[in-house]
């Protein structure tokens, strides 16, 4: 019998062994940026959406997160839709200078291709803005020479100061039946690099004599009253 859970097993030991670097580089960024004043916000499109929001008003998660949120990106709106918009190098215009992107903000894009212009344009648009970015994708697409459909040529590890890989093959599944990969594992690898990132910025802050911003779960007594002061605090900036 195959194991998708023994496999993702595997995957996630890789991804640990080789974002070790990565994620303590871009962790050091994000607390100096959280301290002064900053917020982290994610963007991603269909699935890769389902992580922005994962990152988003969570226990045991970080308070100073907004995700990108378009709606013709999104499942919800229609899966078609969001793929087709994703890959339109004109519909980027719609949304990119609406955006609150400030120099002391990170953004994490996520895209596991890399190779769509919406994520692209995204990382672009940060970079400009002076944030610090960072994505999160596959780069077995790039070493598998999947190119770019970007005007530029270029994919979006190229418009990133640091990439976390999720070591995902071309196509997402991890398992092969009867000739059929199916297994999707980007949400499960991408998951885990993001509460990785998380919490070594938690253990950064915390070292540095900060009090890391995370939410306690709602679903305990006597929580309230610190969440309310994290709503209160990030609410000029974040939509809760």
């Amino acid at each position: 019998m195959n194991s998708y859970i023994s496999e993702i097993t595997t995957l996630l030991k890789i991804v640990e062994e080789s974002s070790k670097e990565p994620i303590e580089h871009a962790a050091t960024k994000i607390a100096e940026r959280i301290k002064r004043g900053g917020i982290i916000q994610l963007f991603g499109s269909g699935h890769s959406q389902l992580l922005a929001q994962e990152g988003y008003f969570r226990a045991g998660s970080l308070a100073c997160v907004q995700p990108i949120s378009i709606g013709p990106l999104m499942l919800h709106e229609g899966a078609l839709l969001s793929s087709e918009n994703e890959k339109d190098a004109e519909f980027s215009k719609t949304f990119l200078t609406t955006l609150d992107i400030r120099p002391e903000d990170v953004v994490i894009i996520i895209s596991n291709s890399g190779r769509n212009p919406v994520p692209i344009d995204v990382a672009e648009y940060a970079e400009s803005q002076g944030a610090y970015t960072v994505s999160i994708q596959s780069l077995l697409y790039t070493e598998e020479e999947h190119p770019s459909r970007h005007s530029s040529g270029k994919r979006l590890e190229k418009m990133v100061s640091v990439v976390l890989d999720t070591k995902v093959p071309s196509g997402d599944g991890i398992m092969h039946i009867d000739g059929i990969q199916c297994g999707p594992a980007s949400s499960v690898s991408g998951n885990a690099l993001l509460h990785a990132l998380f919490c070594e910025s938690v253990e950064r802050m915390s070292a540095n004599g900060m009090e890391p911003p995370v939410f306690k779960s709602g679903n305990l007594e006597g929580n309230a009253t610190h969440n309310d002061a994290l709503v209160a605090h990030y609410s000029d900036r974040i939509q809760f």
